[in-house]
């Protein structure tokens, strides 16, 4: 299928009916509400707070106390008529048939919140550190679960249930989601970016060199081994190689719109992603405890890098560093201080996810010159010109809001350190809604992907390219690169 981009004078229309648009303006109308308390108003409160539990009373809570009177119910249904009527505005601009979309919005919202309850159930949610708070022996400790039930309820829905399908379908909008999660996430890597500074300097610029330096390895072997070995053409390599290399799904979305890719390529990739997120949950923080006990800060630093997701990565950084501690104390006698190989995980991801704006600006500006989604541009030589519209047209204008909610909010703080306790605690409130709109979005990825079509279009070669990244290449050179960057470096001792 031919897939070309003509170049394009923006207009100001499309300012209201882009998709890319309108995840800017809602994410940033949440960001804007987020910073409510730096000026003592809580206007977040409300939202849904889905917290591990053992009592189903307890499984929801609000974003602060003083919206405790609402109760779990009561948050539960103001999260949800906030988030439809922000959505419904958005979807009448784009021209979707309004009463379709929001019954087919009630649906989905309501699944998602569902999946959140059992994916936080404790036996299947609670990391080793805190399962003496639920009195239970065991647990799975997989707190990504609640995005793999989401993406399994969609899959089931949508591939057995073809009536349920169509009435659902005017609402299941994946990238619209999650690029609104994306700019909303943009907040709260800016407060923790801020935070940090005060706590560890030296693990921040090490964190960032060890992700600058992996990713300009990971990205162009992941790209070399779609296209030589696996036959992908650019269109299908480029989104591969960010999704397997930068952060997962957001980066593959980010990547797929940058570069005009079609819809159906960050589909296949986002389900492929969130499996091997759960499969990696399972395994590497118990390797990193067993084999990395003496390299607490290591350990931390490679979940940060291998594990392609922003929960999945500091759900494993959490799990280790319940289990080295505990390791470390057992073998060596040594208390180390709780957080830090948190801290190293968390940190690489930040930075990671600021890696996914700078990296789709560049391969915009790439594709806008070669053209490589068209299969034409091989016999074009030397490239070929490119003008500022079409890279404007090509550019993911979402990923501006993402930049500026970063920016504004770390100025802000580290302008005036005295905002950032209730900069951070607006921030945690905005959180909450950017993890409905990721649960909306697995469901909706899971709804539009027909499992028998898309294993036609590539499903199979595409799980052959991420596991002979991830076991072939990316688990061993993440680990060299924290390796010399965290040798030696261990937490305080309490």
């Amino acid at each position: 299928m031919e897939n070309t981009v003509t170049a394009q004078v923006p207009n100001r229309s499309s300012l209201l009916r882009s998709e890319d648009w309108w995840a800017v303006w809602l994410g940033l109308f949440i960001v804007v509400l987020g910073a409510g308390p730096i000026f003592g108003l809580d206007l977040l409160g409300w939202a849904s707070k889905f917290g591990v539990w053992i009592d189903p009373a307890k499984a929801v809570s609000t974003g602060s106390k003083g919206f405790a009177w609402l109760g779990s119910v009561g948050s539960l249904l103001a999260t949800y008529v906030f988030t439809l009527v922000v959505t419904s505005v958005g979807a009448h601009f784009m021209g979707a048939k309004l009463k379709k979309f929001a019954a087919g919005y009630t649906v989905i919202f309501w699944i998602t919140v569902l999946s959140n309850l059992i994916g936080n159930y404790a036996y299947l949610a609670a990391t080793p550190n805190k399962r003496a708070a639920f009195n239970i022996g065991w647990s799975l400790s997989l707190g990504e679960l609640v995005f793999v039930i989401a993406l399994l309820a969609g899959l089931v829905i949508g591939n057995f249930f073809p009536k349920v399908t169509r009435f659902l379908s005017d609402a299941a909008k994946p990238e619209w989601y999650i690029k609104t999660g994306i700019v909303i996430l943009g907040m709260n890597i800016g407060i923790q970016a801020i935070s940090a500074l005060g706590l560890a300097g030296t693990v921040i610029l090490r964190g960032m060199c060890a992700v600058v330096e992996a990713y300009l390895i990971y990205w162009p072997v992941v790209y070399f081994v779609a296209r030589k070995f696996f036959k992908f053409t650019p269109e299908w390599a480029a989104p591969m190689a960010s999704g397997i290399s930068i952060c997962g799904v957001a980066a593959a979305i980010a990547t797929g719109s940058a570069i005009k890719a079609r819809q159906i390529i960050p589909t296949i990739l986002a389900s492929v992603i969130i499996v091997f997120v759960a499969v990696e949950l399972l395994i590497l923080p118990f390797a990193a405890a067993y084999f990395l006990p003496s390299e607490p800060m290591v350990a931390g630093s490679w979940l940060g890098l291998v594990v392609k997701s922003d929960g999945g990565a500091v759900a494993s950084g959490a799990i280790a560093d319940s289990l080295i501690r505990s390791s470390a104390l057992q073998q060596f006698g040594v208390n180390y201080q709780e957080g830090w190989i948190l801290m190293a995980a968390t940190t690489s991801k930040v930075f990671i996810d600021v890696f996914i704006g700078v990296w789709s600006f560049i391969l915009a500006i790439v594709w806008s010159i070669y053209h490589l989604n068209d299969p034409r541009a091989a016999a074009v030589q030397g490239g070929g010109k490119v003008s500022k519209g079409e890279i404007w047209a090509r550019f993911p204008k979402f990923i501006i809001g993402f930049v500026a909610s970063l920016v504004v909010i770390f100025i802000a703080g580290w302008a005036q350190p005295d905002i950032v306790a209730a900069a951070k605690a607006g921030a945690g409130q905005a959180n909450l809604l950017r993890g409905i709109f990721f649960g909306l979005c697995f469901f909706s990825i899971g709804l539009v992907t027909n499992v028998r079509k898309l294993w036609k279009a590539g499903l199979g070669r595409v799980i052959g390219v991420y596991a002979v990244a991830l076991v072939g290449f990316i688990i061993w050179v993440g680990l060299i690169i924290s390796y010399i960057f965290y040798h030696g470096i261990v937490p305080p001792v309490v």
